[in-house]
C-alpha cells in the first residue's frame, strides 16, 4: 500500500514524458539508430526535472542498446541462415516490449524489460 501512495502523486505530464522515453524508440524502425537516439534525447532533456523520466529513460536506453546488440548478432548469423529467422523474432519482441513499457509508464508504474543489460545505472 505504501508503494501505491508513492505512485499516485506522479503528474500526468511526468507520466507522458516517461511514456515518450519508450515510444521514441519506435523511431528506430524508420531512422537508423533512432531506437537509441530517441530515448536518449527525451531522457537527457527531462531526467533532471522528472525523476520518473530518469528511471524510465535509463531502462529504455538499456533495453534499446541490448536490442541493438541482438540485431547485430542476428545480422552476423544471417551468414549461417539462422539470423534470417531470428531477426523478425527480435524485432517483434522489441516492438511488443516497447508498447508494454509505454503503457506502464503512462500508468505511472515501473516496468523492467526482460533480457535487458543494465549498462546505464
Amino acid at each position: 500500500m505504501h508503494d501505491e501512495q508513492q505512485l499516485e502523486p506522479v503528474k500526468k505530464d511526468d507520466r507522458t514524458w516517461a511514456m515518450l522515453c519508450h515510444l521514441s524508440a519506435l523511431s528506430g524502425f524508420i531512422v537508423p539508430l533512432g531506437s537509441v537516439i530517441g530515448p536518449l534525447i527525451v531522457w537527457l532533456i527531462k531526467k533532471d526535472d522528472m525523476p520518473i523520466v530518469d528511471a524510465h529513460g535509463k531502462k529504455a536506453l538499456n533495453f534499446q542498446i541490448t536490442m541493438m546488440i541482438a540485431y547485430l548478432v542476428c545480422f552476423l548469423l544471417m551468414f549461417v541462415v539462422i539470423g534470417v529467422i531470428l531477426l523478425p523474432i527480435v524485432a517483434i519482441f522489441s516492438f511488443v516490449m516497447v508498447i508494454i513499457a509505454a503503457v506502464k509508464a503512462n500508468d505511472g508504474k515501473e516496468f523492467d524489460y526482460p533480457l535487458s543489460l543494465n549498462l546505464i545505472k
